[in-house]
């Protein structure tokens, strides 16, 4: 993982986000890219030059956040885009190969309703790039145990693969697959790819009526440090894709959740 990139907002934790990040780029001798958006219309920029103002005060912003951190000789870029996240995060895509997205959900307070927010969840749903979702206080350490569940497995390229294998190469971490038997599911969802079980140390089958509650049912048992599922619109996140956010009620994990790239159509 050459490039990660971190999408920071106004929140006033977003630094514990960005700390994270830099840990684990850290690890990998990666280089972090922070983004900020921002919307300043074309008529308003070209009376005067508000969008260079704009930009500018961003940049500043986030200058004072990274010397809040130990950046740990992380080479960190700024990159400020003005107009939709999800337009600029293609365009950084296109310009730098950005390997992983790291994100925070949106409250750990068991008060809030939402696991993601808006722009978090359109991150998730609007974007094929790995993404990792980084519970906000979550302090970076080895990831010994991963859960990998899915409900069928089936992968037409194994490159979707290549964060996972990245983080279990570096820390030797030990992978447990789950797979979920939902309803409606194939013979050939059964036939898991070699690649995939290479990684692994063994697999689990259920029968669940949705693949989160295969996770509910396996997670507290195996008490994983990360927790990987694959994008799939008619997959993990089948019905949550309607709309942006993603209620604690539809998926909730209190560790980091490796969302890997879509697996097939």
């Amino acid at each position: 993982m050459n490039n990660i990139l971190v999408p920071i907002g106004t929140a006033p934790d977003c630094k514990e986000t960005l700390k994270y990040a830099v840990d684990f780029a850290s690890d990998f001798g990666s280089k972090v890219y922070i983004m900020d958006v921002f919307m300043v219309s074309s008529g308003a920029a070209s009376l005067a030059n508000v969008e260079q103002k704009v930009a500018q005060n961003s940049v500043e912003r986030i200058k004072e956040i990274i010397a809040e951190i130990d950046t740990k000789n992380v080479e960190i870029n700024i990159a400020t885009y003005n107009g939709d996240i999800i337009d600029g995060i293609g365009d950084l895509k296109k310009e730098l190969d950005i390997d992983l997205i790291i994100i925070a959900p949106r409250s750990n307070d068991v008060n809030e309703e939402y696991y993601l927010g808006n722009t978090t969840g359109r991150i998730i749903k609007q974007t094929n790039i790995p993404t990792l979702i980084v519970p906000k206080g979550t302090e970076h350490k080895t990831i010994t145990t991963i859960l990998t569940a899915f409900k069928s497995g089936i992968l037409k390229k194994n490159k979707v693969l290549r964060p996972l294998v990245s983080i279990v190469n570096k820390y030797g971490s030990e992978v447990n697959l789950l797979l979920v038997k939902t309803p409606g599911y194939s013979e050939d969802d059964l036939k898991v790819n070699t690649s995939l079980l290479d990684l692994s140390k063994g697999m689990t089958i259920s029968e669940n009526p949705t693949t989160y509650l295969g996770v509910l049912e396996h997670f507290q048992e195996q008490h994983p440090d990360m927790l990987c599922v694959f994008r799939r619109k008619r997959g993990f996140f089948k019905k949550l894709w309607e709309k942006s956010t993603i209620l604690k009620s539809e998926f909730y994990a209190p560790v980091p959740v490796l969302v890997l790239s879509v697996k097939k159509d």
